[in-house]
């Protein structure tokens, strides 16, 4: 589930350059004249079988002058999302090879807000990239969720009935975080799809089972809106963090967020402002074929 963020779909050339984060990869194009980035298209460019293949796609649009870089993101089901921090941060390592950015903060406008990023150094492949994600939102209001569904613990009913104990934070996309012992793979496929399109949500949520792992440290796994699991989210990551220290169980400060994939680092302010910060890997360029491309419209027919 999720709504159109920045109006009618634009036009993306044939160039794509893919990266990751933890696994979690994404294929950046740029605003071009060779195919319609609608919804099937996006679908079989994302298909790993049949297309490149990504967790999605990043589109950086035409170049305005003002020295903000625009963009927008579409999952690999064709829909369009506010923001993700792997993709941003996979987004910067773009900017930074093609040598439109240096080592000096830099601003991306991306679902209608403005943040700032860092790239702070490049090893090989590996990039060093900080995203300044914003101040996060918590509660039921902030992610769309309509709150009679909650009990008076803040609980929201599984799907056997028992209550999970969740908390709604929006980190410019909405999130629901579940408390457990112990997070496993199982309950991410028996809680993942019935939260993130559970009815009470306006527009669907990203899920995250987590559970304390030290004592600045937080483990989670993951089920993304439009994806399903993943083997590591920045915005999940911060997400994580954001609830810790929401419910007291981490002072505000750097929290260590661990997934699948890897660790992302994240720093919540006693005012839930939040930076997310960790590796992207470049892992190749290319580009799609005229006549592939051309067979992508028909999709859209």
């Amino acid at each position: 589930m999720s709504t159109e963020i920045g109006g009618p779909r634009p036009r993306a050339g044939l160039h794509y350059y893919k990266g990751h984060g933890h696994g979690n990869d994404y294929l950046v194009f740029e605003e071009g004249e060779e195919w319609a980035v609608e919804p099937e298209a996006v679908s079989r460019v994302c298909d790993r079988w049949r297309g490149p293949g990504g967790d999605g796609v990043v589109l950086l649009l035409r170049d305005t002058g003002d020295g903000c870089f625009r963009l927008r993101m579409f999952n690999p089901d064709g829909s369009e999302f506010e923001r993700s921090g792997n993709g941003l941060r996979i987004l910067a390592s773009h900017l930074a090879r093609t040598g439109r950015v240096g080592w000096n903060p830099f601003v991306v406008e991306v679902g209608g807000d403005r943040v700032s990023m860092t790239v702070h150094a490049r090893s090989g492949a590996l990039y060093d990239v900080s995203v300044e994600m914003g101040r996060a939102r918590v509660g039921a209001d902030a992610v769309g969720l309509d709150a009679s569904v909650l009990d008076g613990e803040g609980r929201i009913a599984g799907p056997d009935g028992r209550p999970l104990t969740v908390v709604a934070v929006s980190v410019g996309n909405p999130h629901l975080v579940v408390w457990m012992d112990d997070p496993n793979v199982d309950e991410l496929h028996r809680l993942g799809p019935f939260l993130t399109g559970h009815p009470a949500l306006a527009n669907g949520a990203n899920v995250q089972l987590a559970a304390l792992d030290g004592a600045r440290a937080c483990r989670a796994l993951i089920w993304e809106r439009g994806v399903g699991p993943t083997s590591a989210s920045g915005t999940s990551s911060c997400a994580v963090a954001v609830a810790a220290v929401r419910r007291g169980l981490v002072e505000p400060g750097p929290v260590e967020i661990r997934m699948e994939g890897g660790t992302l680092k994240v720093d919540v302010s006693s005012e839930l402002d939040v930076v997310l910060r960790g590796p992207v890997e470049e892992v190749c360029e290319g580009e799609l074929t005229p006549a592939w491309a051309e067979a992508l419209a028909a999709l859209s027919e």
